[in-house]
């Protein structure tokens, strides 16, 4: 009970200005959530302003995604340069090597989502690949699972959810879940160690798994680059992996970064569609309930 009390203290933010700072995203998602439930019940003179006030932060910050997106190569080709100056031709085997195992993870996530909707969401695999195909799109050329988040809740109205679920479910799960991140960087966790050969066991697998899904939960939905050491670094420390050659592999994570965004955003479309799937595409629901009702009647009518 004690455990359990101290997880619900600790998903509670005392100061969401803390929490927003700290990038402590599962406490200011439910300050968040809470706020906006209360928003709503206020007079609508007051509501309206203050929605438009998080609108203009939110296209604030798509804006400032924008401008890193527009800088973010220039970085990323610079240090590319030193890495090749530094480590000479033999180097591209290495990092090749690095870019296919990072990519094979996340296209691993992003199979998992499509088999994942098509047998609990009750969608076929076409349906739900016309939905993702736009948001994909945009996740190639942004890399951000934020600035993608207009579009996945475009795209959820296909998948034929129920009122209001886009609206909550998206920007949650866009917030916490990140099914491919975590997938990405065990794989490089697993890389480094095969480099530097280091033995991963069983055990320090698992424990890998775990670091790896409760560091992507805080971390934010712009392009990995930004957070490439805060959330692969405590995996690799968890799993007793060197962490020197992490620089090295920042330069060329844009590549694998496009798949992880990818997978995320199919992810994140895969929950809306399980969690809030209208009652006419539960079949197994919906027999269910008419039994219950057909019985209900029967007890009335003897």
């Amino acid at each position: 009970m004690a455990a359990a009390g101290a997880w619900f203290a600790g998903i509670i933010p005392p100061n969401p200005i803390k929490a927003a700072a700290g990038t402590s995203m599962a406490p200011l998602v439910v300050f968040a959530l809470f706020f906006g439930f209360a928003a709503s019940r206020i007079e609508a003179d007051l509501r309206t302003p203050l929605v438009r006030f998080f609108e203009a932060i939110v296209a604030t910050r798509l804006v400032i995604v924008r401008w890193v997106l527009l800088a973010g190569p220039f970085g990323v080709a610079a240090l590319g340069f030193d890495v090749g100056a530094g480590m000479g031709v033999g180097a591209a085997g290495a990092l090749l090597h690095y870019v296919w195992i990072v990519v094979s993870a996340c296209l691993a996530a992003t199979v998992f989502a499509y088999l994942l909707v098509v047998i609990v969401g009750r969608i076929s695999p076409v349906a739900f690949g016309k939905a993702a195909l736009p948001v994909q799109v945009i996740a190639l050329g942004t890399q951000s699972s934020l600035a993608c988040l207009p579009a996945i809740i475009g795209a959820a109205a296909t998948l034929r959810t129920g009122p209001g679920a886009a609206e909550v479910v998206l920007p949650l799960s866009v917030s916490v879940f990140r099914a491919a991140s975590a997938a990405a960087n065990i794989a490089v966790a697993i890389y480094l160690a095969h480099l530097h050969g280091v033995a991963i066991t069983p055990g320090v697998a698992v424990v890998g798994i775990m670091v790896a899904a409760a560091v992507s939960l805080a971390a934010v939905g712009l392009p990995s680059q930004v957070s490439f050491f805060a959330t692969i670094g405590p995996v690799c420390l968890a799993m007793g992996v060197p962490l020197q050659v992490l620089p090295l592999l920042l330069a060329i994570e844009t590549i694998p970064d496009i798949f992880r965004t990818l997978g995320n955003v199919a992810s994140n479309l895969a929950v809306a569609r399980i969690v809030g799937a209208e009652p006419k595409d539960r079949p197994a629901q919906t027999a269910a309930a008419a039994a219950d009702v057909g019985q209900a009647r029967g007890h009335r009518a003897g």
